[in-house]
């Protein structure tokens, strides 16, 4: 992948990096010279084929097992990161879970797995690595929402609740860090070729896209590039969808 964009030098941090939309902007960054992190939950063979990728594009990467919704684990993930490949200087908050479920459907259990995932990962990675980039005078954190957002969407309330909260989240966090030259934007995907997605490309919802095609984790990987790229914008949350919707 061709960039102009220079992350020599830089670690990132790519939480639900093995597989997807997370791997994308894994083999992205590391394109862009970064040393790559990549976090998973359960999938250890993917996250090991996300480390090759990486080499593959020549970056550095180590994969590191931990559910970003319980603090003790992130906090040992971001002091593994740190150790074997240096502070923290990008984190992308991509980890999420998308649980198919009709209105009168969905139990407690639903909404309370999705916010912890969704949302609470996010404040629990962002609260470990903001620290050392407010030591260091720099950093880049990207949260990846949806259009669920600020649409109906196709997966659930639950789903849509952790998604407006992360955008919620992205902007106070960016009001309150952009002085320390720390900068906190989301990404809002439609829909891009993944596991996750497969129930919605099935379904056809490809066919609405004006662009004529779903989008891939490239895609995402690119736009997450050229939001980190640019150190004045802030608290943005930035539309990647084939036109599908305008924010």
């Amino acid at each position: 992948m061709e960039t102009n964009f220079d992350l020599a030098g830089r670690v990132a941090l790519i939480t639900g990096g093995s597989r997807g939309i997370g791997r994308g902007i894994a083999v992205a960054l590391a394109s862009a010279g970064a040393a790559v992190a990549v976090n998973f939950r359960s999938r250890e063979d993917e996250a090991a084929q996300a480390v090759a990728d990486i080499e593959r594009v020549g970056g550095k990467g180590i994969a590191i097992r931990a559910d970003v919704a319980v603090r003790s684990e992130v906090e040992s993930m971001v002091d593994r990161v740190t150790a074997e490949l240096g502070p923290i200087d990008v984190l992308v908050n991509n980890a999420g879970v998308a649980v198919i479920r009709g209105l009168d459907d969905i139990t407690e259990e639903d909404f309370d797995e999705t916010l912890a995932i969704n949302l609470k990962s996010a404040f629990l990675t962002i609260q470990a690595v903001a620290p050392s980039m407010r030591e260091r005078g720099w950093g880049r954190i990207v949260n990846i929402s949806s259009v669920a957002a600020r649409g109906a969407g196709s997966v659930g309330v639950h789903y849509n609740a952790s998604k407006a909260g992360l955008e919620g989240l992205t902007r106070g966090y960016a009001a309150r860090l952009a002085a320390d030259g720390i900068t906190v934007n989301a990404i809002a995907p439609g829909l891009i070729d993944t596991e996750m997605a497969a129930p919605l490309k099935e379904a056809g919802v490809a066919d609405r896209i004006p662009v004529g095609r779903i989008g891939t984790p490239d895609d995402i990987g690119r736009a997450v590039l050229l939001t980190i790229s640019n150190g004045f914008l802030t608290g943005q949350t930035i539309a990647v969808n084939g036109g599908g919707s305008f924010l």
